[in-house]
């Protein structure tokens, strides 16, 4: 059930009313979550500006996704997840990276490290410890990498708990998307 109402841009506050007409006249629309975020501007320029920002990272698409995938997973929004595996699928992920994914892991050793790497971000980052982030470079990733994956989380953080709050979504089950 919802929560808060999707406002239009002329029932916005001022200032998010005029970032949600932009949107509208680049895109055609806004989706439910922004025009839900409009009641309060700084979160929705918040949220585009970090969205924005997120799109520059080190990560290849498929593998941003896997970390959307994983991440979603555990805040159990059934909105996004259903939005990652799409994107996964354009991007080129197959149902079973997909899978994987959504348990916060991967055929490749590699990716696998970096997706538990986000996971734990998500669920403990205080007990990330120097010799975790030795091990991940010792896969070759880099530190803006690891610096990206936090970037990605949060951001994934923000839609999903907002997502849920806002009544867009109920919790996920074991079988959602």
């Amino acid at each position: 059930m919802r929560r808060f109402d999707a406002l239009n841009p002329d029932h916005a506050p001022s200032t998010a009313g005029g970032l949600l007409s932009g949107i509208i006249d680049r895109h055609g629309e806004a989706g439910p979550m922004v025009r839900t975020m409009a009641h309060s501007p700084a979160l929705l320029q918040g949220y585009l500006e970090l969205s924005k920002a997120m799109r520059r990272t080190a990560l290849p698409r498929r593998l941003s996704e896997k970390v959307s995938l994983a991440v979603q997973e555990w805040i159990g929004c059934r909105l996004c997840l259903a939005a990652h595996t799409a994107a996964g699928r354009t991007a080129g992920l197959t149902e079973v990276d997909i899978a994987l994914a959504r348990q916060g892991t991967a055929v490749d050793s590699r990716e696998a490290a970096l997706l538990t790497y986000a996971v734990q971000i998500l669920t403990e980052p205080s007990a990330i410890t120097d010799a975790d982030i030795a091990q991940l470079r010792t896969h070759g990733w880099s530190d803006r990498v690891l610096a990206d994956v936090v970037g990605l989380v949060a951001l994934n953080q923000l839609t999903g708990s907002f997502n849920l709050v806002a009544g867009l979504e109920s919790p996920a089950t074991a079988d959602a998307a």
